[in-house]
Parts: C-alpha cells; structure tokens; sequence
C-alpha cells in the first residue's frame, strides 16, 4: 500500500513537472485564472454605456425582458435620422455669408441715410447764409471729383478703365444729373428742406409718365394705381404749405423729371460696363463739374459770389466756411454710398431705402430748422411717401 502511494506521489509530481516545464508562465496563469474565478459573480453587473450591454452567459436568457433598456434602429442612408450630440458645430460657410452680406447692406443703408441728412442740414445752412445755389452746386461737384482724383493718383481706390465709348455714353448721364442736382439746390435755397423732399417723392409717377408715353413702356394696374396717392399727397401737401414759392416748387418738378432721365440714360447707355458703382458715380462727377461751371459763371458770376461771400461772412463769421466744405463733403459721400449699394442690393430694396431716406431726411429737417408744419400737410407728406412705398411694391 505504502508503494502504491509512493508511486502515486511520484506520479503527480512529474505530471506537475512537466506542466510546469511545458508553461513557464503557470504561475501567471493560474493567478489569472484566479481572478477570472472572483470576478465570475459579477460578470452580470458589467456594461458599456449606452448603445451597447454585455451580459454573461448565464444572464443570455434574460435579455427579453431588459430589451426595453436599450433601443437599436438600423436607417437606411437616405432616411437617416439626425446624431444628437451636444456638440455645436460651425455655421456652415454659406450660412456666414449671408450674414455678412445682411450687415454689410445695413451698414450701406445707415451710412446713407446719415450722410444725406447731414448734407441736406448743411446745404440748407449755406443757402440761407449764402443764397447762391449755382457756385454751391458747383463746389459739391467739385470736392467730390477733388476726393476721388487724389484717391486715383495715391492708389486708395482703384482707377477705372474707360475708353471713349465710356465717356460718350455717360454724357447724357451727366447732363441729366447736372440739371437735376442744381434744380433741387435752387428749390431748397427757396423753400423748406421738408417740401423740396416731398416733391421729390413723387418721382415715381414721372419715371412711369415719361416712361410709358416716350418710351412706350407698359406697366401693370397696380403701378398705375400707387400713383394716386403719389400725386395726390403732393398736390396735398403743396396747397397747404405755408411757404410756397413757386420757384421753389418748380425746381423740385424739373429735379424730378431730370434724374428720371439720369435713371434711362443710365440703364441703356451702361450695360456691360464693368466700372464699380463708386467710380461710375466719379467719373459722372467729373463730366458734371465740366458741363455745369460755365453755366454757373453765365448765370451768377464772379462778381455776384464775391459780395455774396463778404456778406455771408459778416452775418454768420468764419463758420460758414466749415458749412460749405462740409456740404460739398457730404453731398459727394451720400450719393457714393448709394451708387456702392446698388452694387450689392436689388433695385426692389433700393427703392424701399430710398422711401425711408426721405423720410428721415424730412423728419430731420422739421425738427432742426423748426418748420411749421400743418396737420393737412403732414398728412399729404404722409400719403405721398406711402404711394412711393406701394409703387415700388408694385413696380416688381
């Protein structure tokens, strides 16, 4: 018995021998196969946040009824839905875009609306201190072609390619636009700042008469119909004007029907010119400062500006001379910011920006120069300015 139990022992120890021989790393082994033993009871409790659970084998019979702990859906690529993440991506680069594009134009819109204002408060201090409206339309030409030609020649703003063709074709341009800028200068030297706009406003109905009677344009009735109130509120608003001057009222109709022929002039004579709008509108300053000086020499004069100026300078002083650098500063940046929005907003838009800067130019006017002003006029005031609005609604 005692042999039997020898060679057993014998037995044993050999086997473990070779075991041992066979996996140098038993030792490991069997500490890991420990671990695996311990860690056997709670084998059921381990799991991967969400979307997927492990689960031992034992437990495999229960995952029906945990099924409802977790929800696994499959789309197709085209039907896919949405990854929820908290994660906030970047506006996409079109999306940035538009953006700017929407702050850039609103930026154009209340730079022009100020610029225009100012002007119109200057060139009215200047006209009832220095009642010259020729050499003042002169000189507000002249500073802005003086502004862009130093821009040229320092290289601030690209110079534009023109050739004579350029030129030619922009001549009728700019002798519209020399008649309708002086004969509003001469309205408002004569009347209110407040009337000479709201005349003014009713430059659509003349662009519609001249356009369907010379041209032979036809328009839809609802353009036809916006003119009512357009006409009406003027007619309204002229009657009850408690300063009239015929003058005044004149000049306002024929800087109507001036820049009414500046816009066809300009939109037959300029296709497929590629000048930005701030060099098209210096370079339409130029050939107005040569048209308009001699005119101005003919009709006022050398001698006529210089008692005017002593003058001028007696009754207001020295600061009438930042009045008229400031209005000629301004007349020429107001009307280059417009030309620079056309560029970047559509005709519809321009117009609706147009309605508001007369606007805020006649509320400005009111309460700096403190003009009387009826109820029954501001009320034709108002009815004009809203058949301008429908106009341009209808007009697109």
């Amino acid at each position: 018995m005692i042999c039997s139990a020898k060679q057993a022992f014998t037995a044993i120890n050999r086997s473990d021998i070779v075991a041992r021989r066979k996996s140098p790393s038993g030792i490991q082994r069997s500490s890991l196969l420990a671990s695996v033993q311990m860690l056997k009871p709670l084998q059921s409790l381990v799991a991967v946040q969400r979307p997927l659970h492990l689960y031992s084998v034992g437990n495999f019979g229960s995952l029906r009824a945990r099924r409802n702990m977790i929800k696994c859906e499959a789309y197709e690529a085209d039907r896919s839905k949405p990854i929820e993440s908290n994660i906030e991506l970047p506006p996409k680069p079109e999306t940035r875009s538009a953006a700017a594009q929407k702050v850039k134009i609103g930026i154009y819109f209340a730079t022009w609306w100020a610029l225009n204002v100012v002007f119109n408060i200057y060139n009215k201090k200047v006209l009832n201190a220095f009642p010259y409206p020729w050499l003042t339309s002169t000189l507000s030409l002249a500073c802005g072609s003086l502004m862009m030609l130093i821009s040229w020649a320092t290289r601030i703003a690209e110079a534009p390619k023109t050739d004579f063709e350029f030129w030619k074709t922009l001549f009728p341009v700019a002798v519209a636009h020399t008649i309708g800028h002086v004969a509003a200068t001469v309205s408002m030297s004569k009347v209110a700042v407040s009337f000479t706009h709201i005349i003014k406003s009713g430059e659509p109905a003349f662009s519609v008469l001249v356009s369907r009677f010379l041209l032979g344009e036809t328009f839809p009735v609802p353009v036809y119909l916006s003119l009512l109130p357009i006409i009406g509120g003027c007619a309204l608003a002229a009657v009850t004007e408690l300063n009239f001057n015929m003058i005044g009222f004149m000049g306002a109709m024929i800087s109507n029907l001036a820049f009414v022929f500046r816009n066809i002039f300009s939109k037959r004579g300029m296709k497929g010119k590629s000048v930005s709008g701030m060099n098209y509108y210096a370079c339409l300053s130029i050939l107005s400062l040569l048209i308009l000086t001699p005119f101005a020499i003919a009709v006022e004069g050398p001698q006529m500006w210089a008692a005017g100026w002593q003058t001028a300078l007696s009754q207001v002083g020295p600061q009438v001379i930042w009045w008229v650098a400031a209005q000629s500063i301004f007349y020429h940046l107001y009307n280059q910011v417009s030309y620079m929005s056309l560029d970047e907003i559509s005709p519809l838009t321009f117009s609706v920006g147009n309605t508001m800067k007369r606007i805020s130019v006649i509320v400005s006017s009111i309460i700096i120069f403190r003009t009387p002003v009826q109820p029954v006029n501001a009320l034709g005031a108002a009815i004009a300015i809203f058949g301008t609005f429908l106009y341009s609604q209808a007009k697109q």
